[in-house]
């Protein structure tokens, strides 16, 4: 039961869809993945990294090595490996009162038109997890390269209840 009193959880909802939070990434000594400020909780950019070995785990540009499903996808995953690190800051998802903003950055040739159907795989998945709260306000960039050649990367804030 979240703190309204419903019986769904953001938990239940990610466990019915077979979804198993990583652990949250780890600091590192000059930068934080995540910063509680008062209501709010900022997130480092995330991509397809997975949080226990560092490695990227989706690797290319989209419209070029990777399609915008394929893109989509990886969006998706980076969304997994955020709400982990989340989870991590806040201990239950449930306290999180909304999704505020997000900004995309979509690695992807010049002549690719949609990156904001790229970033759907990480809006849609917030809706799905938050419901009516995880709609945000958004952001998407379309760049030439990311970190490792990752096709995506995104930055987040939410607010948080105690």
């Amino acid at each position: 039961m979240d703190p309204d009193g419903n019986a769904e959880t953001p938990e239940s909802r990610l466990a019915a869809m077979g979804i198993v939070l990583p652990p949250p990434w780890r600091d590192r000594e000059n930068r934080l993945r995540a910063v509680r400020s008062g209501i709010h909780v900022f997130m480092s950019g995330h991509g397809p990294i997975d949080p226990v070995t560092e490695e990227v785990v989706v690797r290319g540009k989209i419209g070029d090595a990777l399609d915008l499903d394929q893109g989509r996808a990886a969006a998706r995953m980076s969304a997994i490996f955020c709400l982990g690190t989340l989870k991590g800051q806040v201990g239950e998802l449930s306290r999180i009162v909304r999704v505020v903003r997000v900004l995309g950055f979509i690695n992807c040739t010049s002549d690719f038109e949609h990156p904001t159907l790229v970033m759907n795989g990480f809006s849609d998945l917030m809706v799905e997890v938050f419901g009516e709260a995880g709609r945000h306000t958004r952001s998407v960039i379309g760049v030439s390269t990311l970190y490792c050649n990752m096709p995506v990367e995104f930055e987040a804030l939410f607010e948080v209840r105690d």
